[in-house]
């Protein structure tokens, strides 16, 4: 049975840190200095571990097992949010990386390839990496993308890193016998539980709108109330009625968040013309989804009867629900049984990531470790090194099941 170095493994997790690191997090968005390095630094990690390691012509760190027979593909993304936290992605990428190096230090008969997937943060593209190692990705999107604090279309920056014109890796579906990813769980559930690993089930469907007010500027002080077409008291009682109304048709797990505001012009003493806001929903069921989806258009639409401003309401994006695969999370919770008995639960993931596009391609699953609070998104970010020691083995013993049980069918 393999088994991992744990300590080599919470070393690791911290030398990457160091990159862009900041306060009790990291700092280091795609393709920024900090960003380079730590692939590179990756890359030469990966060859050590005795992977065939190359950086492609989209930012993904790839390493290749040379061992015989089908692989099991590992990873997650190493970039991060803006000043956040230390283990969101990387954890995934560095139990690949440690499993891959145990197998090479004990010489097993296990192929296990590992991927550090660029941009799932969505500084560019969202699944910019995923998306284009699945085949998923044209060149028009490569195109129009831009950094969305900077600006900097893709292009840009993949000519400002040296990747511009280098190849770009491609899946071969049938060298791999699934994709099994690990992550801190960014919620409170595990932690405030008393659990160690979560067994993904599902990963939610995330559907996007953008709230358009049209109403009239005018002055704030001469400009009578009953003749004001107030964009921004319009958004804000919109606001009010899609939060009363989505708690009534509210399923367990559904969450919705009104992620940004803005009022045109924005000046104290000035009747704001227009308005605009950016909200999101996320559920693991399609119906549910559908159904924010007609109470989101109906509050709209009685709103604009209602008047003295107009909305208008345009979708950004409708992210498809994943289920994970029943057969790898059953080896997942042998595993988890095995070595945290008592201590495990299957659940829905409140978050997206990279194991949903992959699973539209191959059978996939994903592993939680519990985040102390909650915390994710923040540079206070954290994980207690025991539940990383042990959410390492957990996730070696079951890709290891699950690659020997692919040999013997």
């Amino acid at each position: 049975m393999v088994k991992i170095n744990e300590e080599r493994l919470l070393a690791s997790l911290r030398e990457v840190a160091q990159f862009g690191a900041y306060k009790t997090g990291v700092h280091r968005p795609t393709f920024s200095p900090q960003d380079m390095q730590a692939r590179e630094w990756l890359k030469q990690r990966m060859e050590n571990a005795g992977l065939k390691a190359t950086i492609d012509g989209i930012g993904n760190v790839i390493g290749k097992s040379q061992r015989p027979g089908r692989a099991l593909l590992t990873g997650s993304h190493s970039e991060s949010q803006n000043y956040a936290g230390w283990l969101d992605g990387i954890l995934g990428v560095m139990f690949g990386l440690e499993l891959a190096q145990s197998i090479h230090d004990q010489d097993l008969p296990l192929a296990v390839d590992v991927g550090a997937w660029v941009d799932e943060e969505c500084h560019y593209i969202q699944f910019l990496g995923s998306r284009s190692f699945c085949g998923d990705l044209n060149e028009s999107e490569i195109d129009i993308g831009k950094n969305k604090d900077t600006g900097e279309t893709v292009r840009a920056a993949l000519e400002r890193v040296d990747l511009a014109g280098r190849k770009r890796e491609h899946i071969d579906v049938s060298r791999y016998v699934g994709y099994l990813e690990a992550h801190i769980e960014q919620g409170d559930y595990l932690d405030t539980q008393g659990l160690k690993v979560g067994i993904v089930t599902s990963l939610v469907g995330l559907w996007q709108y953008r709230l358009t007010i049209i109403g009239e500027q005018n002055h704030a002080g001469a400009t009578r109330m009953a003749a004001r077409k107030d964009a921004g008291a319009t958004l804000v009682k919109l606001t009010a009625a899609i939060e009363k109304r989505f708690r009534e048709i509210t399923a367990e797990r559904s969450v919705w968040t009104v992620g940004r505001i803005t009022l045109d012009p924005g000046a104290p003493s000035i009747i704001p013309g227009g308005a605009e806001l950016l909200f999101q929903f996320r559920d693991e069921s399609v119906e549910q989804l559908e159904k924010f989806e007609r109470e989101l258009f109906a509050l709209v639409e009685e709103a604009n009867q209602t008047g003295p401003c107009q909305c208008k309401i345009d979708i950004v994006d409708k992210a498809t629900p994943r289920r994970m695969d029943a057969s790898m999370q059953a080896h997942l919770e042998k595993a988890a049984r095995d070595l945290a008995p008592g201590k495990y639960v299957r659940m829905p993931s409140g978050a997206m990531h990279d194991a949903q596009v992959f699973a539209k391609l191959m059978p996939a699953s994903m592993l939680f470790v519990p985040s102390i609070g909650g915390i994710s998104h923040h540079y206070t970010e954290n994980t207690d090194d025991e539940d990383i020691k042990l959410g390492g083995q957990v996730f070696a013993q079951a890709a290891e099941d699950i690659l020997v049980s692919h040999k013997q069918a």
